[in-house]
Parts: C-alpha cells; sequence; structure tokens
C-alpha cells in the first residue's frame, strides 16, 4: 500500500455534479504539479448533467506511479449524500474534511481517523454576495484548508491563478479571498502540518499535465487530418473538441481566412463513418472517434471500408458496456468487437495506447498505416486514457516528417500505364495501388462492396471473389512488419510473466516494483497493436506461465491471442478487473499471487 508519507499521499474530493468543483480540485492538483512533485488526477462523475455525486482522486507521489494507489488518506467530504461512504473510504488514520457550517445531530465518525470541521459556506456566505459566487468560492476555500495541512506553496498556487484568469482581475481576487480564508482557518483552528506533507522537488521537469482525448485530437492535426466527421458520445465527444480547437489554431489560411479543415457532426455514428470512408477515398486523411456502441452502429460500413479497402482512423475511447453501461466509467471491452468488426471474415488493425503521450504518438502512425495498407484503422483508448488528467512527457515531433501516403498513383504514373487495376497485388505483399479520384481519367474505377475481382470488376464467380479475400489475408501478413512493435522487459532468468495492452500499463509497473521487492520477478510484454507479431509467440513460449492482465469480464484480450498466435495458450492465465474504476496496482498483486499460489487461472 502506498503511503502516506511526504509526497506520497491520495486525496479524494466528494462534491456534487454541477457545483464547480472541478476547477478547484483540478487547481489543487496543478500546484501540486508545479512544485515538482509528480501527480495524476482521476475523475469519477456521473453521466447527468448536474445533481448527482462526482469524485475527483488525486495521488501525489514522488516515485511517478501514475496508476490510482487504491488508498484514500485525505477525504474532502463536500456532499452530505455520500459523507458515509467517503467516511468508510478512508485509510486508518486518515484525515476527513467537511463543511461544518451546519451543525449536524449524529455526525458519523470513527475512532481511527480525524475529522476536521470548517466552516466553508458560512465564511463564503459572508464574504461573497452572490449564490453562484459563494458556491464556487467554498471549492478554492477548501483549497486554501489542503494547502496548510499539507504546507504547500502558496505563491505556487497564486500564480496558477494569474496564468488561469488572466486579465479577469474581479476573479483572481475572489478566488485569493477564498484561498486565502480557508489556509487562515487552517491554520488558526488545526495542527499544520500534517504528520506528512508536500515538499518541493524536481521530478516534473519535462513534463506536463494533459487528457488523452487532448493528444489524440493533436495527433491527428500532426499527422495531416483535415476532415473529422462525429456524432457526439461519452467519453470521446473531447477529441474532437480538441481537434477543432487545434484546426482553428493551426489550419486557418493566413492570406484568405478560410478554414483548411473539415469537421462535419453527422446525424448519426453510421453517417459519421461513412463520411470518414468518403473522405478517405477521395485522398484526405479522415477520422471519427466514437465509443462501444458507436462502433457497433458503425460496424456494416466499417466491413465496408475493409472490402473496398478504404483508409479512414476510427478513436475508439472505450466505456463499460453492454449496451449504454456505464457512459463514464472505464474499460476495455471492444477489444473483440474492433478485431473482428462487421458480419464477414473481417480482421482489422486496432493500436492500444497506454497514456495520454502514446496516444498522441499513435494517432500519427494510424494515418499512416492507414494509407500504407489502405483500410480503416482502430486507435483504441478508453476513459481512463482519454478524459481523465495525466503527467506525461514533453511531446517530441520531427519536422522532417512526411506523411506516408501509400501505393497512390499519380498523374504522370497513370499516364505511362496501358490500364489501372484496382486490386491487382503487383508486388506481392496483399497491398495494391490506388488512384485519388480526379487524378486522371485512367484512374477511375467502380468502388463497391460487393462481390469484386482483381481488375475492380463486378463478379459472382467464385475463384475471382476468393482470390480477393485470400489477397487481404496476405496484406494481414504484411500488417505485422507495419505495426508498432510490443513493449518488453525481458530477463530470461524469469520464468513468469505479464502481457497486457492500454492503460493497465501504469498498475502493472507498479505490482511489477511491488512484486519484485517480494522477491517475485515477472517479465513485462506490453502489445500495442493487432495483429501480434511474432514477438508476442515468442515471449509466450519463453515463459512457464504468462498472465494477461485486462480490463474486461469476458478475457477478450486473452481469447484474442488464442485465436490469432500459434503459442502453447495453456500458458496464458487471465486477470480481469473490470468495476468501470481505473486498475489499482495493489489488485494487480493480489490476484497474481493468488493465481501464482494456486496454479489456476483467475
Amino acid at each position: 500500500m502506498s503511503g502516506p508519507n511526504n509526497n506520497d499521499f491520495t486525496v479524494k474530493f466528494a462534491n456534487v455534479n454541477g457545483t464547480g468543483s472541478s476547477s478547484a480540485n483540478g487547481m489543487f492538483m496543478k500546484s501540486i504539479f508545479r512544485m515538482g512533485i509528480p501527480v495524476v488526477g482521476k475523475n469519477y462523475f456521473p453521466s447527468n448533467i448536474q445533481g448527482l455525486p462526482t469524485w475527483y482522486e488525486v495521488r501525489v507521489n514522488e516515485n511517478g506511479y501514475l496508476a490510482p494507489s487504491g488508498s484514500i488518506h485525505i477525504m474532502v467530504a463536500m456532499n452530505a449524500q455520500t459523507y458515509d461512504e467517503d467516511l468508510n473510504s478512508l485509510e486508518p488514520g486518515g484525515y476527513l474534511i467537511y463543511d461544518s457550517s451546519w451543525p449536524r445531530e449524529a455526525l458519523m465518525t470513527r475512532d481511527d481517523i480525524t475529522v476536521f470541521g470548517v466552516p466553508l459556506a458560512k465564511m463564503c456566505n459572508e464574504a461573497f454576495d452572490t449564490a453562484r459566487s459563494r458556491t464556487l468560492m467554498k471549492n478554492t476555500a477548501y483549497v486554501g484548508v489542503l494547502a496548510a495541512l499539507l504546507e504547500m506553496d502558496m505563491k505556487v498556487i497564486e500564480q496558477l491563478l494569474l496564468d488561469t484568469f488572466g486579465t479577469k482581475a474581479h476573479l483572481i481576487d475572489a478566488n485569493k479571498q477564498a484561498l486565502d480564508m480557508g489556509y487562515n482557518y487552517a491554520k488558526e483552528n488545526f495542527e499544520c502540518p500534517l504528520p506528512y506533507s508536500t515538499i518541493a522537488s524536481n521530478k516534473t521537469k519535462g513534463h506536463f499535465i494533459i487528457d488523452g482525448n487532448a493528444t489524440s485530437g493533436l495527433g491527428c492535426v500532426f499527422a495531416g487530418a483535415t476532415v473529422g466527421s462525429w456524432y457526439p458520445i461519452t467519453p470521446s465527444t473531447s477529441l474532437m473538441d480538441a481537434f477543432s480547437r487545434f484546426c482553428a489554431n493551426f489550419r486557418v489560411d493566413e492570406k484568405t481566412h478560410k478554414n483548411n479543415y473539415s469537421i462535419i457532426q453527422a446525424e448519426d455514428e453510421l453517417a459519421a463513418i461513412g463520411m470518414a470512408l468518403g473522405a478517405g477515398w477521395n485522398g484526405a486523411r479522415s477520422f471519427t472517434p466514437t465509443s462501444g456502441p458507436g462502433i457497433s452502429l458503425m460496424n456494416e460500413f466499417i466491413g465496408y471500408g475493409y472490402y473496398a479497402e478504404i483508409p479512414t482512423v476510427i478513436f475508439d475511447v472505450q466505456r463499460t458496456g453492454p449496451s449504454t453501461g456505464m457512459p463514464t466509467r472505464t474499460q476495455q471491452c471492444d477489444i473483440l468487437s474492433c478485431a473482428y468488426a462487421s458480419h464477414g471474415d473481417t480482421k482489422h488493425v486496432c493500436l492500444y495506447p497506454a497514456n495520454p503521450e502514446e496516444a498522441f504518438y499513435l494517432a500519427v502512425n494510424a494515418f499512416d498505416i492507414a494509407e500504407q495498407l489502405q483500410t480503416p484503422i482502430f486507435v483504441l483508448t478508453d476513459l481512463d486514457i482519454g478524459m481523465n488528467d495525466w503527467m506525461i512527457k514533453d511531446l517530441d515531433w520531427d519536422d522532417k516528417y512526411v506523411p506516408d501516403r501509400g501505393k497512390v498513383l499519380g498523374e504522370a504514373e497513370l499516364e505511362d500505364i496501358e490500364q489501372f487495376h484496382r486490386y491487382l497485388d503487383s508486388d506481392g505483399d496483399g497491398i495494391p495501388y490506388r488512384t485519388i479520384p480526379g487524378v486522371h481519367p485512367k484512374g477511375a474505377y467502380f468502388t463497391r462492396g460487393s462481390g469484386h475481382n482483381k481488375f475492380g470488376g463486378y463478379t459472382e464467380d467464385a475463384d475471382e471473389y476468393q482470390d480477393v479475400v485470400d489477397r487481404l489475408l496476405i496484406k494481414w501478413e504484411t500488417a505485422k512488419s507495419i505495426v508498432p512493435a510490443p513493449i518488453k522487459d525481458f530477463n530470461k532468468k524469469n520464468k513468469m510473466a505479464i502481457l497486457s495492452i492500454g492503460s493497465c500499463d501504469d498498475a502493472i509497473r507498479e505490482a511489477r516494483d511491488t512484486m519484485t521487492n517480494d522477491g517475485h520477478d515477472f517479465n513485462y510484454l506490453r502489445v500495442r497493436a493487432f495483429p501480434f507479431s511474432n514477438e508476442v509467440d515468442e515471449f509466450i513460449d519463453a515463459h512457464e506461465a504468462v498472465y494477461v492482465i485486462e480490463q474486461n469480464r469476458d478475457g477478450q484480450l486473452l481469447k484474442l491471442l488464442q485465436t490469432e498466435t500459434s503459442c502453447d495458450t495453456s500458458k496464458l492465465k487471465s486477470i480481469r478487473l473490470y468495476n468501470g474504476i481505473p486498475i489499482f496496482s495493489k489488485d494487480v498483486v493480489e490476484k497474481i499471487m493468488k493465481e501464482v499460489s494456486s496454479g489456476k487461472a483467475a
């Protein structure tokens, strides 16, 4: 269990959705980050607009572990509805802060924690005039309380206020007043600091805080995407919002002031993928962001893109299912539905970023791979990556980057050939040459999702049909050499290993450190793409047991490995954590060690 120690503790805020607490909670986290201390924020919010409980969890950790700790050391309990739950969630020896403006007849407490009552509402009612400002400033005041208890640098917080509100002096003054009220009350009434506190460090240098939907949207811009089509759905909506903001800054012609991009809100997800495919067919780099329910609706068009061989990119920011599920909770439950999306025999390239940093780089990769392979590409993130606040390294970009458009015949090449055959494999890699509409009359062909032969003509001939779908399997084998390689940490002395994907990574890395300290060493392979490379088979074959960790009920990654690798799959042991909350390292440790002891799969 992590903490509590100096620069190693977790604070959780219990609020009511719609009360403006997000800004204050974010201010608390960013202030610690600016003090040079690694930090991460996880937002647990309802799928309604306002009124229901919401929580924000901030983990402070000197070692840079970014998964939630699973232990709450300080609870800021601002929601009377959830007070009992919040009280019970505290670790023994923890601290609970609540608004004591109104006396409670039976305030629940515990003998093994310390309760701090702060009259936040009373102070703000006396200091501010409007109902809205009183509500908002209560949140800033509890940040002041925490600043005193944790000995935070007030100058850092004040500078953050200046950076946040800019020239809006009235907001700066109001927030500064509320911050000081909370700080001074804590100093006058409580023993400050707590036995553990914040100590300025330098471990955030070269890092910044951002969410994965923002970095994915930025990756689309840097990859050269110019067309985005979408239908709003949680948790992917902010990806297109980010793309729109970035385009407004970077994709407007300086002379004409016209947009060099197109963003289309479609009437539904089926229309959105159709628009993206149409743009890809026309030569634009296009994409659509969605989540699991959207993937279900898109299936027919995805199959069309696969069979007609049209490049586009689909971002699936996964959430819990099935059906509507819990729209604001995270899971990795679309692994199989994306890998084999649509009816008939289809296999789709899927990329699996582990964090917002990798979401940026793999977004760029996805557009190159889509055009190299002439097919829809999936980028599978999840709500944790997409919507939570992560500390990541500064992004590095090569200004010499040139988009890889794949096998595209230009005007001169079309002029020189006798006849163009759209689905003819000239190079033996399963990838035919394509053309962009309007470049040259010789490049014209009829695009169809019905049976076609290698020349691009309609067919119902059995051999001609099979020739085309068999070639798509050759292209699938070629894809194995194009997709990003897995990340491997290997020592030949270790007989046991962990294999996983995506946002499980931080919890696994911390769990491995914990288990190593206890004398149990595990190798680790993080798969970043499907199809699986030969390296995945070799890794599995090199171990006696491989624990496959994923965030879904049915072991979808395990099933994909069993189906798509040639290794001895009896070695694979399934570890599944799927309650909708980002996984804890201590749960990974507990489940793996239980299986090591029993020799059975979870």
